[in-house]
């Protein structure tokens, strides 16, 4: 196993969270109305007129204008035409430091020449899809089970919301059990049953519109960093039909914008042995982000089922996938295996694991590996923390910046660190109304990157790549100053 990680130091979690803590007591802090008012008026009104104009024609037959929820950026969504290595451009040849990175599969950086030509070699002999079996079906799936030592067999899905999906099936019916209980404020997809308890710790159903309630009987979602309320909930459910599996994102919720400690994945590890549950790593962010043995690797935990996401098809389209140990993905068999009488987990997919994907994701693999990307993405990762850090404390402001590998945080406003307890069922309008208007900052500050040069996924997370250098982190952190000294307390 290559023990290569992303992670130089672990962050010291206590700190982090206590600064947190500390952000959302405070006033917000935002760019200034001016200053505000001045990027849009000069940089998106001037300098992205063509944008503009695809935008308002796309809302006419695209409901708000963007098909995809990353790309819904204030003022106004820009249109983006090309992207290379660690920069992006829009069509109206502005360009960007790329920080978004696809939402975190590119760890090499975008649309590397290595993986494209293969990519173009095969759309020349194959084409993207044919329906049946292709070699690089098999190969992507030794790549991945030779780096994951946890993951026996790999079956390829389209999306990462697939993955979470077909884990909790194969959970239930390996388990004989019926509860599904996740981390509060994680993110595993749309899915009707895991639409619960996303982005704010005990939301429960609250930001699942359109899912019905009784939809949920069977998730529950237990606090982060909490082994304790994991436990208790553990205990209660042996008595009424048991637990199939805990689903957690290893890092801690929305990719560790609310870190775990470091012995956390440890701890829910033994509690799922215990109990008899199914251990899920929701890796679809982690994988091969925080090395080629994941973030089991870093953390010496052997979960049952792994959940894989876009970087296993290198970026490309059809980027989802879940793996495990024999004992439970035999659940997954396609074909009709002899002396196999075992029921089978609903699961279908007609363009999962198309030649294209795969293809670009055994290759996408390879050069990760032989080039290091996931560690020297890591270091990098360091150099822009510790001048964000340096940024914050020069502009005396309240924001918390801080990194695992190559997954950077900059918590401006602390948006998704807020929690709801139904023991106090008269605070639940408030902490909604106050995400609420935090998340509208957010998209301001967010504005005020952009302007200035750089992509971030909404104004609060930046993935670093392999092609970043130190003299482009320099330059990024003389933008963000720039920011920065036109930020003040909200009026």
């Amino acid at each position: 196993m290559d023990k290569r990680f992303a992670i130089s130091e672990y962050p010291d979690t206590a700190a982090v969270v206590k600064q947190l803590d500390d952000l959302i007591q405070k006033p917000i802090y935002t760019i200034k109305s001016d200053a505000l008012k001045n990027y849009i008026e000069e940089y998106y009104e001037k300098k992205c007129t063509q944008s503009k104009r695809m935008i308002d024609e796309a809302k006419e037959i695209i409901p708000g204008g963007v098909q995809h929820n990353l790309a819904f950026n204030y003022p106004f969504p820009l249109a983006f035409t090309k992207a290379e290595g660690a920069y992006l451009y829009d069509m109206d040849g502005n360009r960007y430091y790329d920080f978004l990175q696809a939402g975190g599969p590119t760890v090499l950086g975008s649309n590397p020449i290595e993986v494209r030509s293969r990519v173009i070699e095969l759309l020349n002999d194959c084409g993207p899809s044919t329906g049946l079996f292709h070699e690089f079906e098999y190969k992507l799936a030794r790549k991945i089970t030779e780096n994951f030592e946890t993951v026996q067999m790999f079956r390829m899905l389209g999306s990462g919301t697939e993955a979470c999906m077909a884990a909790i099936r194969v959970a239930r019916l390996a388990t004989g059990k019926k509860y599904i209980i996740k981390m509060g404020g994680a993110y595993h997809g749309w899915s009707d049953q895991l639409a619960y308890g996303i982005r704010i710790p005990g939301s429960k159903w609250t930001q699942a519109h359109g899912v019905p309630r009784f939809c949920f009987k069977n998730t529950q979602e237990f606090f982060p960093n909490d082994l304790h309320d994991l436990e208790r909930k553990l205990r209660t459910n042996r008595l009424r039909g048991g637990t199939a599996a805990v689903l957690i994102e290893p890092l801690g919720p929305e990719s560790g914008t609310r870190p775990v400690d470091k012995d956390f994945n440890k701890g829910v590890e033994a509690l799922c042995r215990k109990y008899g549950a199914l251990l899920i790593f929701d890796e679809v962010v982690t994988a091969f982000r925080m090395g080629m043995a994941g973030a089991q690797g870093y953390f010496g935990v052997s979960p049952d089922l792994t959940v894989f996401g876009k970087v296993v098809a290198g970026g490309y389209p059809g980027a989802g996938g879940l793996g495990g140990k024999k004992e439970y993905m035999k659940y997954l068999a396609a074909g009709i295996q002899s002396g196999d009488k075992h029921k089978k987990a609903l699961i279908g997919g007609t363009m999962a694991a198309n030649p294209l994907s795969c293809v670009a994701g055994y290759y996408t693999l390879c050069e990760i590996e032989k080039n290091n990307a996931a560690q020297k993405a890591g270091l990098v990762a360091d150099k822009l923390i510790k001048g964000l850090q340096l940024l914050i404390k020069k502009h005396n402001l309240p924001f918390v910046a801080f990194n695992q590998g190559s997954i950077c945080h900059l918590e401006t406003v602390g948006t998704v660190h807020f929690s709801i307890n139904w023991s106090k069922p008269w605070q639940i309008p408030g902490v909604l109304k106050a995400t609420s208007e935090r998340k509208k900052e957010m998209e301001h500050m967010g504005a005020a990157y952009m302007a200035e040069g750089i992509v971030t996924l909404a104004g609060s997370r930046l993935y670093t790549s392999a092609a970043y250098t130190d003299e482009m982190i320099d330059d990024v952190l003389a933008r963000f100053d720039r920011v920065f000294s036109n930020v003040a307390v909200k009026a």
